[in-house]
């Protein structure tokens, strides 16, 4: 007996649910839901009942996201 293709590769998801979502982008799922409402992440797509992150959409908001500038701002990672 062979197992199924899917249990043995993971199918790749474009649609994430809101926690994984928030966890794809290394945050809690409060900070991620205020990060919706406030615009800097993007709400969800509607597919019948369910909502759905694309991680298409979480990757440009994310690349989108300021970087901090450690070097104007006095800061070094090596003094951490």
């Amino acid at each position: 007996m062979t197992a199924a293709l899917s249990q043995t590769r993971p199918v790749p998801r474009r649609g994430l649910s809101r926690d994984e979502a928030a966890m794809y982008c290394g945050i809690s799922a409060t900070l991620f839901d205020r990060m919706v409402k406030d615009g800097r992440m993007p709400g969800p797509k509607k597919i019948d009942g369910r909502r759905m992150w694309d991680i298409r959409s979480l990757d440009v908001a994310f690349d989108d996201l300021p970087s901090e500038n450690h070097a104007e701002a006095g800061n070094s990672w090596d003094d951490a």
